[in-house]
């Protein structure tokens, strides 16, 4: 559960370092969705980050999922 510490936009910055392109977003339930595309080893370095979280979170648990490949705008985005 994510709420009021940043997290998306944590997600953001970190992505859009690491040159990926994807987007997230919160779900109704309170967690937060990443999809993620990019090198492998870039997208397990953001799989990384979001283990941790910006200062103020505390992740306690992330599930890695992989998709198949879709076109996805260029960069990395939050979606309503």
């Amino acid at each position: 559960m994510v709420q009021g510490v940043g997290f998306r936009m944590f997600i953001v910055r970190e992505a859009t370092d690491l040159n990926l392109s994807g987007w997230t977003r919160n779900r109704p339930d309170g967690s937060v969705v990443i999809e993620a595309q990019g090198e492998p080893s870039l997208v397990e370095e953001l799989v990384r980050k979001a283990n941790i979280g910006p200062s103020k979170s505390r992740v306690t648990r992330v599930i890695v999922r992989e998709t198949p490949t879709v076109d996805v705008a260029k960069g990395f985005h939050i979606l309503d």
